[in-house]
């Protein structure tokens, strides 16, 4: 399916018939493409870049469809992969503590840090965490492929 162009975000680098290989709802996903583009909300003078999921639910191009600046893209990746490595320690970790202590890491970024913690607020954390930590092993063949190849790509662009 096109991504459509006559749209307040203007792609310029698209991934069309993303559909296909939605990862678990591959060949049933209303997202039908990804793209990198003029962000939307760009004022008069001031432009970003966006990544967007285009969502179509058949009949029209959904409110739903989402856009995210790059650096925003970049930081749920980073948090993907500080989750799998986390889960991937999970028999060394008594969770017992993580309402005693849920920060996992802190991550620098701009002068800061990204915190990774376990949300505690959650009232069925603990079954929350096993179900979480069981689609991660479902998933790992199809995440793991994406994790060679972002690999891949980041040794590519020299990136220590």
């Amino acid at each position: 399916m096109k991504i459509p162009t006559e749209l307040k975000h203007k792609p310029v680098i698209v991934s069309e018939d993303y559909d296909l290989i939605d990862g678990r709802l591959a060949n049933n996903s209303d997202a039908k493409g990804l793209s990198l583009g003029l962000a939307q909300w760009n004022d008069r003078g001031k432009l970003d870049i966006s990544a967007k999921v285009w969502r179509h639910t058949g009949e029209k191009w959904s409110r739903q469809s989402e856009e995210m600046p790059l650096h925003r893209v970049l930081d749920l990746a980073i948090l993907i992969c500080k989750s799998r490595l986390v889960f991937k320690e999970r028999y060394r970790k008594n969770e017992k503590d993580y309402p005693k202590f849920p920060l996992l890491d802190r991550i620098g970024l701009q002068g800061g840090a990204m915190n990774v913690s376990i949300c505690v607020d959650n009232e069925h954390i603990e079954e929350d965490i096993d179900l979480f930590d069981k689609r991660l092993r479902e998933d790992d063949e199809m995440l793991s492929e994406r994790m060679r190849t972002l690999t891949r790509l980041l040794k590519e662009l020299e990136m220590d």
